[in-house]
């Protein structure tokens, strides 16, 4: 039985490791950071396809939207929910671009008026003139999702600093780590923005762009936002406690900035936008986090052979959405062979 170590322990790394388990792969997991990652802690947890770059990377999108409710068939209780996404990021002709490309897709969607949409969140204040509901979108944390589902995984996990991949004759053999050697029939890189640094060795550059993100959370509120809110100012979330989830970057998703502004600077101007979504609400700043967000030099997920044989990549952002379908698709890859047209833009040798 072949022997799998991915190293990373987000929520990539755990869906791998689940996906693997039930195909009775014994996996060991190897991270330097808290089980549930660092990248996946400070994730916004939006599902969703209604952004994309290209109609592959929707349709991998789509797909991971349904991967997430199977994870949620096999195990129930997983903190995943369905509120729906209420989306008036753009106006004018961008709105109507938007809801072209999604209906000719047949994406789940309905077009409300400001009616609606001042009934369907009473708190909001500056209510659009026109908004999409996207139905079927989801919210997950992915730090918890990611420890759920390596305990339901039985992985073994090592606490330890990956230094380097060991390698024999062209085929990986394990890594080199601060804690020794552990080897390995096959290795999955699932290790973010250290992926890049593990592969240079090996004449393979994988380009990753700089993109910081953060993330805050306000003191629980009273009921205020029952779905996922993208409006052109913020995005935003109210989790189970009451708490508004909310980046601190308006747009996240396509957020570009390579360096963040001051630390109370950022905060400062989120609760301001938040407090403008809401008006009249006791909106204070509970807690924040912090994180390099994995995004490859296209922006597209890099999936699949390394440059070393028994050697597996799965970088990508947003993991939120894309971890549990890219993880069944290479789960079966690496075990028999089976490769995915879906995964067929995301290969690593457009890098090559």
């Amino acid at each position: 039985m072949a022997q799998t170590l991915i190293i990373g322990a987000g929520i990539t790394g755990a869906c791998l490791a689940f996906a693997l388990s039930r195909r009775g792969d014994p996996v060991t997991l190897v991270t330097a950071h808290p089980v549930g990652g660092t990248a996946s802690a400070a994730s916004f947890g939006w599902l969703n396809a209604s952004f994309h770059l290209n109609d592959a990377h929707f349709a991998l999108r789509l797909a991971g939207l349904a991967a997430h409710r199977t994870l949620q068939a096999l195990l129930p209780d997983l903190p995943t929910t369905w509120p729906g996404c209420l989306w008036y990021e753009a106006a004018g002709d961008g709105f109507e671009a938007v809801a072209s490309n999604l209906a000719a897709k047949g994406y789940p969607m309905q077009r409300l008026t400001g009616a609606k949409v001042a009934a369907l969140i009473p708190a909001l204040g500056p209510v659009p003139d026109m908004a999409l509901l996207f139905t079927e979108e989801g919210v997950a944390d992915p730090a918890i999702l990611a420890r759920a589902l390596i305990a339901a995984s039985g992985a073994r996990v090592v606490q330890a600093r990956v230094d380097r991949l060991t390698e024999a004759e062209g085929k990986v053999t394990g890594v080199l780590t601060d804690q020794g050697p552990i080897l390995a029939d096959r290795v999955i890189l699932a290790a973010g923005i250290g992926t890049a640094d593990l592969l240079r060795p090996f004449g393979f550059s994988l380009p990753m762009l700089t993109r910081p993100g953060m993330v805050i959370a306000t003191e629980p509120l009273p009921p205020l936002c029952p779905l996922i809110l993208a409006s052109p100012g913020q995005e935003v979330r109210q989790d189970g406690e009451g708490r508004l989830i909310a980046p601190a970057a308006a747009a996240h998703q396509s957020d570009s900035a390579e360096v963040l502004a001051a630390f109370p600077v950022m905060v400062s101007a989120t609760l301001a936008r938040l407090r403008s979504l809401f008006p009249g609400q006791d909106i204070r700043f509970a807690r924040h986090a912090m994180a390099m967000r994995p995004v490859p030099g296209d922006g597209l997920p890099v999936v699949g052979q390394g440059p070393l044989k028994d050697l597996w990549l799965a970088v990508m952002h947003s993991a939120a959405t894309l971890a549990p379908v890219v993880a069944e698709l290479l789960a079966a890859e690496v075990t028999n062979g089976a490769e995915s047209p879906l995964l067929a833009g995301f290969r690593p040798a457009r890098f090559a």
